[in-house]
């Protein structure tokens, strides 16, 4: 068996990501494995988002500091 490619995982999360250590460390292998999926359009799911999923999405990670 392969050993995980932490290295590689570490490089997409943190870089291309752009994800703090605490948020990639925090994130489960699926999560990871899914906005894997999403940068890099291998999912060849003709479903569209939900209306109410893309909204609870943009809420939990908004383009703009909402804080000061």
């Amino acid at each position: 068996m392969k050993a995980f490619p932490w290295e590689n995982a570490m490089k997409f999360g943190l870089g291309n990501l752009g994800l703090s250590p605490g948020e990639f460390w925090a994130m489960t292998p699926r999560e990871l494995s899914l906005a894997y999926e999403a940068v890099a359009q291998t999912d060849r799911s003709d479903t569209p988002i939900a209306r109410d999923e893309l909204k609870g999405l943009m809420a939990r990670f908004p383009d703009r500091e909402t804080h000061k």
